[in-house]
């Protein structure tokens, strides 16, 4: 029930047009009686009402004359969360004091959570009790193996029932998922189409980056449509065995989506909340069977084989205790997959290997290959290590790219990804042989370029380890979608020259 108390003062909804990302954000001036009589100040959390709904937000004070007397005005997301008009009456009061915080303290001194104070936590973000600070607080109170399978359990149980859960009546789905920090890993697109080519039904919700230059979301986004409703899924889904939408769009785990865009900024994704954050999505969208991808390398997210074989077992166990059928597979994380590094480039990738053009990277398509066979072995699709073989006939035939254009279309669009309108090559001095290429690295230069929010930005790399170079060949391709960005670029990697490393050879 949305009660207002009489005695209090109602003010005028004013839309400031101010982009605070999620973050939900009002304003003030300090000169308001409404702070005088309430006792707010700058950076004070504040319960908002309307006739019809209620938020909590952070309160930012203006001293000039943004607004006049007897205004409030709101920052984009919170006009949208209570979806106002200008000039709506809005009352604020006080909340009440948001006992989970207690919690996050507790585990900042090595504490443990228990089932239902992760819970009350979840819940308390996804009603947006949460500022970004206490979002950062859980973030790093949890980071650093801070988390142990009972909790780690228990927190995937509560991000799964913070949302929608999407029942499809079928006694398989399958799903997949890459562990990261391999930039240019863009298999599900090309995974999706093979296995709905098989008859599978795969409904493929997936993130926006966190740490990466660009998350599946972000690459095919600029192919079609991935914000779809969770009716529109349903329909794509039933119509063509197979989708690839955005998970923020239709609330599955949306906590999830919460702490996403924090950790993206503090450029955090520790192991616990990166397995809550995997299996709550994959349970959610009603995933029975789904294969873990984990790339390991020396500069990949997991760098040695002891710390990937930890982090499966630990996916495993979690799995077993929710009921989900998982196997993990360990790939080579040694360096990046394909060409493209961003958005754009590596949806060019994509729809090279689904085309089988004679330019396509090879080893996205092994790579693909590699995960789609492990599936339909794993559902006895295919017989124990003929997996791979159906998956590359299917690849090669066309069924799996006729499959991924009736997908896209399905969603709304099949557009051409868009190509950035500047560019910086870094130019080979040396006959030489790649003995090396940072991963962390080489992400950080696709990202100072501008992705994944730009979404032609990115890096194009011409070589890889142990392939001969020789004088005045590009190794690597900026793109940019403006000069002071592809400028940041540069700079970094004239400062990294030991991003790619040859191993000199005699002219």
């Amino acid at each position: 029930m949305n009660y207002i108390p009489e005695r209090m003062t109602p003010l005028s909804a004013c839309r400031l047009g101010l982009d605070t990302h999620q973050e939900l954000t009002i304003y003030l001036r300090q000169d308001s009686p409404v702070c005088r009589s309430e006792g707010f100040s700058a950076l004070s959390r504040v319960l908002v009402r309307t006739e019809k709904s209620h938020m909590i937000a952070t309160l930012h004070m203006i001293t000039g004359e943004l607004l006049v007397p007897g205004e409030i005005g709101f920052s984009e997301s919170a006009w949208q969360r209570l979806d106002l008009h200008e000039g709506t009456s809005v009352w604020l009061s006080h909340p009440k004091p948001v006992q989970s915080l207690s919690y996050i303290r507790s585990k900042v001194y090595g504490n443990e959570l228990s089932k239902q104070e992760l819970k009350e936590i979840i819940e308390d973000i996804v009603e947006g009790r949460y500022a970004d600070v206490h979002l950062a607080a859980f973030i790093t109170a949890c980071g650093d193996d801070k988390l142990n399978i009972r909790e780690i359990t228990d927190l995937t149980q509560a991000m799964v029932n913070s949302g929608s859960q999407i029942e499809w009546g079928l006694p398989m789905v399958v799903d997949k998922h890459c562990v990261g920090g391999l930039p240019g890993n863009r298999t599900t697109p090309i995974v999706v189409s093979i296995l709905a080519a098989a008859g599978l039904t795969m409904p493929k919700t997936s993130s926006r980056a966190i740490t990466s230059p660009a998350g599946t979301a972000d690459t095919m986004e600029t192919l079609t449509n991935v914000s779809l409703s969770l009716n529109q899924m349903r329909s794509v889904v039933e119509k063509e065995g197979g989708c690839l939408a955005w998970g923020g769009s239709v609330r599955l785990s949306p906590s999830d989506d919460l702490l996403i865009q924090v950790e993206r900024a503090l450029d955090i994704d520790s192991e616990g909340q990166l397995i809550a954050s995997v299996l709550s999505k994959k349970i959610a969208a009603g995933a029975t069977h789904v294969v873990i991808d984990i790339p390991v390398g020396p500069t990949a997210k997991v760098r040695t084989q002891e710390a990937a074989e930890a982090l499966a077992s630990s996916f495993t166990s979690v799995s077993e205790t929710l009921g989900l059928t998982i196997t993990t597979l360990f790939t080579d994380g040694s360096q990046p997959v394909g060409r493209g590094i961003g958005p754009a480039l590596e949806a060019r990738d994509i729809l090279e290997v689904l085309q089988n053009s004679d330019s396509m990277p090879i080893d996205l398509r092994d790579r693909a290959v590699q995960v789609a066979g492990a599936m339909l072995e794993m559902v006895e699709a295919a017989a124990e290590g003929k997996g791979h073989k159906k998956a590359i006939k299917i690849l090669e035939s066309g069924a799996a790219w006729e499959k991924f254009q009736a997908i896209c279309l399905s969603q709304g669009a099949l557009k051409d990804p868009p190509i950035a309108p500047y560019r910086y090559e870094l130019i080979s001095h040396s006959h030489g042989r790649i003995s090396c290429i940072d991963n962390r690295k080489l992400a950080k230069v696709a990202k100072l370029a501008g992705a994944p929010a730009d979404p032609a930005a990115g890096v194009d790399l011409h070589f890889k380890i142990g392939e001969k170079v020789t004088p005045n060949q590009p190794l690597l391709t900026i793109h940019a979608e403006s000069s002071g960005e592809l400028s940041y670029a540069v700079e970094y990697l004239e400062d990294h020259p030991d991003i790619i490393q040859l191993l000199e050879l005699e002219g």
